[in-house]
């Protein structure tokens, strides 16, 4: 809701991050009593919960290399380049949702971007760089009109 009232008045996403900072306002993921669960388990419950429900996500790699011919190259979303990766790190699930536009539009669908950075059970937002680059990432997302957030729970609420 602050991201949608963010955007109708033109204030910075760097703004909102900031606020919410001050404001003590944090993502968590809860635990789940008598279950350790991993990141890497939830992210596949959590794709096949999406296909459910009519979503397609994708698994976003992202990293840097030497080829086997010496060329460097870099993939991923957001990782342009090192300073652009430090700053903003794009989430480890990425897709389309369909969405039913109505009025203008009838019957019309269009996509809307996803992405979700999938946590294990019992996270608790810290604020160390590599969060805080990832929450650029979803704020930046959600301010140009995306469903982004991050995510610990494989069913309902992704």
């Amino acid at each position: 809701m602050l991201n949608e009232w963010a955007k109708r008045w033109n204030i910075p996403v760097e703004a909102v991050h900031e606020l919410r900072q001050a404001m003590g306002e944090f993502p968590s993921c809860p635990p789940v009593p008598g279950e350790e669960g991993s990141e890497a388990a939830n992210l596949s419950e959590i794709r096949m919960e999406a296909s459910r429900q009519g979503m397609k996500l994708f698994r976003n790699n992202v990293g840097a290399g030497t080829l086997d011919n010496g060329s460097f190259v870099r993939w991923g979303i957001c990782n342009d380049s090192a300073s652009l990766n430090a700053k903003m790190k794009s989430s480890d699930l990425i897709g389309i949702k369909p969405v039913l536009i109505t009025q203008g539009m009838v019957g019309h669908k269009v996509g809307q971007f996803i992405a979700r950075e999938v946590k294990r059970p019992g996270w608790k937002y810290a604020g160390n760089a590599r969060e805080k680059a990832q929450l650029r990432f979803i704020e930046w997302a959600v301010s140009m009109g995306a469903d982004a957030r991050f995510t610990c729970v494989p069913g309902g609420d992704l």
